[in-house]
């Protein structure tokens, strides 16, 4: 089943501030209606656009994150 909106949550607030803030997460809508948490994620280590999830399967939503993180991580 394919995703077809993708809402991620509000960034935490710049550090010292945002040092307890929640991480944003990301909220997959799938074809049939149904809403899935899909996984946080540290906005400082890698990014997304909502739009990058529209299309995808949600296993092919995480090797997205994989590969974001692994690259980051590399880095």
């Amino acid at each position: 089943m394919k995703i077809t909106n993708t809402l991620i949550t509000k960034m935490p607030r710049p550090m010292p501030e945002g040092m307890f803030d929640p991480m944003p997460e990301v909220i997959a809508t799938f074809e049939d209606g149904s809403k899935k948490y899909l996984f946080a994620f540290f906005p400082d280590e890698v990014s997304f656009r909502a739009s990058e999830f529209v299309g995808l399967t949600e296993e092919e939503a995480h090797t997205l994150f994989q590969r974001k993180d692994t690259t980051y991580l590399r880095s």
